[in-house]
């Protein structure tokens, strides 16, 4: 099968003809169908993420087919059903916080496109525990980013309890999504742009927020809860200090860099500093419930496979004008 492959990071991504992977006990044969990329990817090819699987095929946002059950399989799926797999890919199920419904802090955890093979290839095999159907509604293209974008954002998203002021520090693709479930809800948004950010500002507004402005400006009220989903540490005191007492940010992504130090009285008065790790299979459940209700609405920008390294170049400069999705055989 046709697949890239990261032989080392900080190097391109290389078309190679690979085996066809075969499913083991409890596993799936998935025929892919789109791969969407992520920041992640990024953080994978470019050296910021340790250890990684090498060789290694990226790609945790995967929509694809059932194409081969082992025999004597126990499995909610059948042959030729639609699937979502996403970035956690297995657990052990046995250590204190799987048994605890927290299999994302799992010491053992196993990721998509990091620790096991992903989807920017023909085929993939996943864990079936690990799989989701996913809601009629959606081409393949435009289902591919709920399932990173999504799903963290998703879980983020929950992390602020009922705040009714909530704060969003980078509008890229999980915060646009998330945006769109926290409108459903009746929350007042709050949205936080790279200085100088236009475009994404008039998008922001457009989409329903209250108040949209650069991440160097104070709000004109106070926040009730903040998401991060831009890698920069110094929008965590930033954030911190536009918090209302009582209030927390919650830190969206798997890198960030060093946070700087702030006064203790940005803390004081019960604020909380938070971060989110993975997800669990209840955040996938319940999010592609919800999304299709609101409806979530994706904006992504296609690439056949062999582009892979042109998507994710644009993708690092800005460039892309939605998620990338890479196409393989979708419908």
């Amino acid at each position: 099968m046709r697949a890239m492959v990261l032989d080392k990071p900080s190097r391109p991504l290389q078309l190679r003809d690979v085996s066809k992977p075969k499913p083991g006990r409890g596993q799936l044969l998935v025929r892919v169908a789109t791969c969407a990329m992520c920041r992640t990817d990024l953080h994978v090819v470019d050296g910021e993420l340790p250890d990684p699987k090498l060789p290694l095929i990226l790609g945790h946002q995967i929509v694809g087919r059932v194409e081969e059950i082992p025999e004597g399989a126990n499995s909610k799926f059948q042959i030729g059903d639609r699937v979502g797999i996403p970035w956690l890919g297995w657990t052990d199920g046995e250590c204190v916080y799987c048994r605890s419904n927290r299999e994302n802090l799992c010491d053992r955890a196993r990721f998509t496109g990091y620790t096991i093979d992903g989807g920017y290839a023909e085929f993939a095999v996943a864990d079936s525990r690990f799989c989701f159907h996913l809601p009629d509604g959606y081409n393949d293209a435009d289902v591919a980013p709920l399932l990173c974008a999504g799903l963290i954002g998703y879980r983020s998203y929950r992390k602020t309890g009922d705040a009714r002021r909530l704060g969003i520090y980078g509008f890229g693709n999980a915060a646009n999504l998330i945006a769109q479930v926290a409108l459903h809800e009746g929350r007042e948004l709050f949205v936080f742009t790279r200085p100088g950010d236009k475009d994404t500002q008039k998008s922001a507004k457009k989409l329903g927020a209250k108040w949209v402005g650069s991440s160097d400006e104070e709000p004109p009220e106070k926040l009730d809860a903040a998401i991060i989903f831009a890698s920069v540490g110094p929008l965590v005191p930033a954030a911190l200090h536009a918090l209302a007492k009582g209030g927390i940010v919650v830190c969206g992504g798997i890198h960030m860099s060093d946070i700087p130090s702030f006064p203790y009285a940005d803390l004081w008065g019960e604020r909380v500093i938070t971060s989110v790790a993975n997800l669990t299979r209840r955040d996938a459940e319940e999010f592609l419930e919800i999304a299709p209700r609101v409806p979530v609405q994706t904006k992504t920008e296609t690439f056949p496979l062999e582009q892979a390294n042109i998507a994710l170049d644009r993708f690092r400069s800005g460039k892309l004008k939605g998620t990338a999705v890479l196409i393989l055989n979708a419908n």
